[in-house]
């Protein structure tokens, strides 16, 4: 496997892992309403591919997750999801943000969304943030959860025609 920084002319393939990844991984966790609103709340947000803050792995040259972390203030959703803000956050007072975690189905359990997660905070510790945040699915929780994170709230994500279940889930990395 071989992580780089995600590129605009990844988009595309980006786009299609996400939307394979939400239908398919979700299944046991959402009701097929609650998949379907999550494309309104999830995506991508391009933002992150300029700032060089998101990242691919690909293995023998097809994608196999994609995700990152952000130094701005959006916590999760796509370039179309309400909400967006773009102010920096202060690594002094404020969290980094793990962002728009992607694996394919095909590619689950074999470390790619760890290289991508471990990448991330390390970006982030070397950029001065002692914590981090992220919007997590109720399918990401177990993960998360082994990777040292903690749940700091549910709640329901209601930008799309039905609620969706998310998680803030929370962790010290300085």
């Amino acid at each position: 496997m071989k992580i780089k920084f995600a590129q605009i002319s990844d988009i595309s393939q980006i786009k299609l892992l996400m939307n394979v990844a939400i239908t398919q991984l979700q299944t046991p966790y959402l009701t097929p309403d609650q998949i379907s609103a999550s494309h309104f709340a999830m995506g991508l947000d391009t933002q992150l591919i300029e700032d060089e803050t998101y990242y691919c792995v690909w293995e023998r040259g097809q994608l196999a997750g994609c995700g990152g972390w952000s130094f701005r203030s959006t916590l999760y959703g796509g370039n179309h999801s309400a909400g967006r803000d773009a102010a920096r956050l202060n690594p002094e007072t404020d969290r980094a943000r793990i962002r728009a975690m992607y694996t394919h189905p095909n590619f689950t359990r074999r470390g790619v969304g760890r290289l991508i997660l471990e990448t991330s905070e390390a970006a982030a510790r070397a950029a001065g943030f002692k914590g981090l945040e992220m919007a997590a699915t109720l399918a990401g929780e177990p993960f998360y959860a082994r990777c040292g994170y903690v749940v700091e709230r549910r709640w329901q994500d209601e930008n799309g025609p039905v609620p969706v279940p998310l998680l803030t889930m929370v962790k010290q990395i300085g």
